[in-house]
């Protein structure tokens, strides 16, 4: 004898208290899942630019003969870098969100009950789910990881980068090194090819007054980031 079918909405949603419990406990650890995932790329791209920085220093200021070049290249590559972790960070971001609005309002609630939870949570977890974006722009995640990170990188390559052009002048007959002595001086070593120093002085000057503000925008932590350090 056949049994009767199951009706469709037995089979996909939850009846019961216990079987809701259920499916939330399971999403909750999909979730964190990919929001661990993605924080692992975060970091990994972090750790690529600051073995970037490592080694163009290494090789930059190890031999006064090394050019200042060198110390450029890897300011355009820990940009560039900059840039995948931006984006790297946004999807971070959107599961992250997801995670906290459940610890927030559920969890937060199961072990000490409040009043202090969002109003239609779930609605907004639903319409989340079903139309997902970003929760921040590009401009804002960059901004973060600046501030977490690669300002820190950028001003050591910055610093270095004075110092190879003021402290050693490259020559071409091999003598030794000599310092320095004016700002005329200082722009003629800042050459680059074909590019003469003051291009590349005001090139560089444009470029780090670009990351200054970048970093200090919307310094005011606003949402998770208002809680304090832990959340990044």
């Amino acid at each position: 004898m056949q049994s009767e079918p199951v009706p469709r909405a037995e089979l996909i949603f939850p009846v019961t208290r216990t079987e809701f419990v259920t499916v939330v406990a399971h999403y909750y650890r999909g979730e964190l899942s990919r929001m661990t995932s993605w924080r692992d790329r975060v970091d990994r791209t972090s750790n690529w630019a600051i073995t970037v920085v490592a080694a163009m220093l290494s090789v930059s200021l190890s031999t006064p003969t090394a050019h200042h070049g060198v110390l450029l290249f890897a300011a355009v590559l820990v940009m560039l870098l900059l840039a995948i972790e931006a984006r790297r960070y946004r999807f971070f971001d959107v599961y992250r969100t997801r995670v906290r609005r459940l610890e927030r309002n559920y969890f937060a609630s199961v072990f000490s009950p409040t009043s202090a939870t969002e109003q239609e949570w779930m609605q907004a977890m639903a319409e989340d789910l079903r139309r997902p974006v970003f929760s921040i722009s590009l401009s804002t995640a960059m901004s973060r990881r600046l501030r977490r990170n690669y300002f820190w990188m950028f001003i050591v390559l910055l610093v270095a980068w004075l110092l190879k052009t003021t402290s050693a002048k490259l020559q071409l007959n091999g003598r030794d090194a000599e310092s320095v002595h004016s700002v005329s001086e200082w722009i003629g070593n800042g050459a680059l090819g074909p590019l003469p120093g003051w291009t590349v002085v005001s090139l560089v000057a444009v470029f780090y007054c670009w990351i200054a503000y970048a970093t200090l925008r919307n310094s005011r932590a606003e949402g998770e980031l208002a809680d304090g350090d832990v959340h990044v």
